[in-house]
């Protein structure tokens, strides 16, 4: 591995991304010795940029391009994404991978690494601007070094939460001290009496007080729940 990703090289892949409506959120270099994915030409990665949203910025552009389809899309904001951050990476020389590639690569560890987070009781990382209201779309592989500074400690806004108001607003209480009762949620989101979370979305994730500015609309959370529904 030789050479390193400059910061102006950096500031232009965010600015590439930020067009569709989509944010460079941080990354690191890999260390020596460390197993890493490959990059583009199949030797080891050096670096990682993560490539995520904050609040429903990249909705209208995804909208867009899902209307523009001439045929129905299995999985449309995985392909819309990955088309997306496919392009970023080819024109500027890193491999682009995905957070529903198999095998899986370890994304919440990267972004935990890059950005300082921690997972609430939800499991969502609990970011100290967006709250839970992001997400990471898929991330570009370099196999050189990157530019970029250490993540600085971030307060982790669940350890002042008293109330934990995201454990106490699912009727089935779907999650608890003993993790998320998959099976149990989607049963009741499926049912008659999961409509709210269908057209609001998840009551605990909406309770929690962080954020709000960067709330996913209605519409965007009714389609995540369709997509875990399976409808």
């Amino acid at each position: 591995m030789t050479g390193i990703l400059a910061r102006s090289m950096i500031e232009t892949i965010a600015a590439a991304l930020s067009a569709h409506g989509l944010t460079l959120r941080g990354g690191f270099n890999f260390a020596g010795g460390e197993e890493t994915p490959s990059g583009l030409s199949g030797g080891a990665a050096g670096s990682v940029l993560l490539v995520g949203q904050a609040g429903a910025a990249p909705w209208p552009h995804f909208l867009r391009w899902k209307e523009s389809q001439s045929q129905a899309v299995a999985n449309p904001l995985d392909t819309w994404s990955r088309e997306v951050i496919g392009g970023v990476a080819n024109d500027f020389g890193a491999r682009a991978v995905s957070p529903s590639d198999r095998p899986y690569l370890p994304f919440q560890q990267w972004a935990m690494r890059a950005e300082g987070l921690r997972p609430s009781p939800l499991g969502i990382l609990m970011h100290p601007q967006y709250g839970l209201w992001h997400a990471y779309r898929g991330a570009l592989l370099f196999e050189v070094e990157i530019a970029l500074h250490e993540p600085r400690g971030v307060i982790h806004l669940c350890d002042t939460c008293v109330d934990k108001p995201c454990l106490k607003s699912c009727p089935v209480n779907a999650y608890s001290a003993d993790g998320f009762a998959y099976e149990t949620c989607l049963a009741h989101v499926r049912g008659q009496s999961g409509a709210p979370c269908r057209t609001g979305g998840c009551l605990d994730r909406n309770a929690c007080p962080y954020g709000a500015d960067y709330r996913y609309p209605p519409q965007v959370q009714a389609f995540h729940m369709a997509a875990f529904a399976g409808r």
